[in-house]
C-alpha cells in the first residue's frame, strides 16, 4: 500500500536551518507535505557555518590538515542537523528517523574532499518510508568502497538529493534555499536580474559549471543523466519557483544567464602538450575546458570557492608548471574571475563572440582570450572587474541597465 504513495525528496541548505526557530520552520513545511498525503525523505546541509567553523577549527590545529580527517570532521555538521531536524519533526506528532550517507548507501569513489557517487543503495531508507518514517538524510557526504567517510564536494547536498530522488523513484526533488529559484545573473550584483521559470539540464549544467551557484553542477549532472527534474524554491515560503528538465519549452531565452565563477586559472601552451592527460586524471580538480588546437593548448581550471583549504587547486598548478616540456611550451598563467554569457544560442550562432566583445570592450584587450565551450562563451577577467563586467553582459544580451 505505501509503496503506491508518492515519494518527494526535499533538500535544505545551510541558511534554512541555520537555528532553531529555522529548524521548526522547515519541520513544519515537512510535516505539511506529509500531511498532504506523501512520503517524504529530506536532505539537509549542516546548519548556518558550522562548515566554517569547522574548518577554520581544523586550521588552527595545522595549515596541512589530514584530508580523511577534515572529511571525518566535516561531516558531523550534517549529522548535527539532521539529528536536530527529527527531533522537531517528532516533537510535531509525526514519526522521523535520521540517516547518515553511509547509512542510506550512498557508495562513493576514494576521494576525500571531492568523491563522486558510483552507486546508490537506499534499503535503509526505503524500509523506514515503509515503516511510516519521514526520513531525514544528512548531505554532502557517503562511504568509499573502502569503508572510508567521504565528502562530495561543493553542492554536495544537491547531489545527495538528487541521487536519492533517482534511486527511489521520486515524483519530485525539491531544492529549498535562501532564493526563490535560479536567476538570469546574481541579484545582489544585477539588480535587473529575473527569475527564470524553466530551465534544461544542459543549461543549467552549463550555468552551474559557470558559477552559478544555486544549483550544484555534479547534483544537476545527476539529474540529467538520470531524468529527475529539480524544483529550486525559497525556504521561506516565497512563491516562484524555477523547474529544471530534460525537456524546457522551445521557446525560452536563447540566452540565459550571465554568470561570474572566481579563482580560475587559464593556461596557454605553444602547441601539443603530451604528459597534460596524465597530469588531468591524476588530479582532483577536473578542467572546466581543455583544448587542443594545432598551434596551442589551452585549459581552464577552477578552484572550489567552497572548500577554501583545499590544496588540489594550487597542487594542479604547481604540477603543470613543473611538466618536462613546460620550458620548451612557454606556458602562459592567467588567474581570475571566468565571466560567461549561457544559453542555446552559444555554438549555434556565429555572431556572438563580436557582440560579447563588444559588451565588454572597456574590460578586454585585443590578446584576451574568448572562449567557447559547450553553451557557454567566456572570458577571464580581474577579479576587481567582474561585476562591471556581468552587468554590461547583462545589459547588452538580458536587457537592463549596465
Amino acid at each position: 500500500m505505501s509503496a503506491q504513495i508518492p515519494i518527494i525528496v526535499q533538500k535544505f541548505g545551510g541558511s534554512s536551518v541555520a537555528d532553531v526557530a529555522g529548524i521548526r520552520r522547515v519541520a513544519a513545511h515537512v510535516v505539511a507535505t506529509r500531511r498532504a498525503g506523501h512520503r517524504v525523505v529530506v536532505v539537509v546541509s549542516a546548519m548556518g557555518k558550522t562548515t566554517d567553523s569547522l574548518v577554520q577549527l581544523a586550521h588552527e590545529l595545522t595549515p596541512t590538515p589530514d584530508r580523511r580527517e577534515l572529511d571525518m570532521l566535516l561531516t558531523a555538521g550534517e549529522r548535527i542537523a539532521m539529528a536536530i531536524l527529527a527531533m522537531a519533526i517528532r516533537d510535531l506528532g509525526e514519526p522521523a528517523t535520521s540517516l547518515t550517507g553511509s547509512q542510506c548507501g550512498i557508495i562513493t569513489n576514494d576521494a576525500p574532499g571531492g568523491a563522486r557517487i558510483v552507486e546508490v543503495r537506499p534499503f535503509r531508507v526505503q524500509d523506514a518510508l515503509d515503516a511510516g518514517q519521514i526520513v531525514i538524510v544528512a548531505g554532502f557526504q557517503g562511504v568509499s568502497w573502502k569503508k572510508e567517510v567521504t565528502t562530495l564536494g561543493r553542492g554536495g547536498s544537491d547531489t545527495t538529493a538528487v541521487a536519492l530522488a533517482a534511486a527511489l523513484s521520486a515524483e519530485a526533488c525539491e531544492i529549498y534555499s535562501d532564493v526563490d529559484g535560479v536567476y538570469s545573473a546574481d541579484p545582489r550584483k544585477v539588480p535587473d536580474a529575473r527569475r527564470l521559470e524553466t530551465l534544461g539540464h544542459d543549461e543549467m549544467l552549463a550555468m552551474a559549471r559557470a558559477g552559478a551557484k544555486v544549483l550544484g553542477a555534479d547534483a544537476v549532472a545527476w539529474a540529467r543523466l538520470h531524468d529527475v527534474a529539480l524544483y529550486a524554491r525559497a525556504s521561506d515560503g516565497r512563491p516562484g519557483e524555477t523547474v529544471v528538465r530534460l525537456n524546457p519549452p522551445a521557446d525560452r531565452p536563447w540566452i540565459a544567464a550571465v554568470t561570474q565563477r572566481p579563482h580560475c586559472a587559464l593556461l596557454n601552451w605553444r602547441g601539443d602538450v603530451p604528459n597534460l592527460p596524465s597530469v588531468l586524471q591524476a588530479s582532483a580538480v577536473p578542467p572546466i575546458l581543455s583544448l587542443s588546437l594545432p598551434d596551442q593548448t589551452l585549459l581552464l581550471i577552477g578552484r572550489d570557492v567552497a572548500d577554501a583549504v583545499d590544496p588540489h587547486f594550487a597542487r594542479l598548478i604547481d604540477r603543470l608548471r613543473a611538466l618536462p616540456d613546460a620550458q620548451q611550451h612557454a606556458p602562459t598563467l592567467l588567474e581570475g574571475t571566468l565571466v560567461s554569457i549561457v544559453g542555446p544560442a552559444v555554438g549555434r550562432e556565429c555572431d556572438l563572440v563580436s557582440p560579447f566583445r563588444d559588451a565588454l570592450a572597456p574590460f578586454l584587450t585585443p590578446q584576451t582570450p574568448v572562449l567557447a565551450h559547450g553553451l557557454t562563451l567566456s572570458c577571464l577577467l580581474p577579479p576587481d572587474q567582474a561585476d562591471a563586467a556581468v552587468a554590461a553582459l547583462h545589459a547588452a544580451f538580458l536587457g537592463g541597465a549596465a
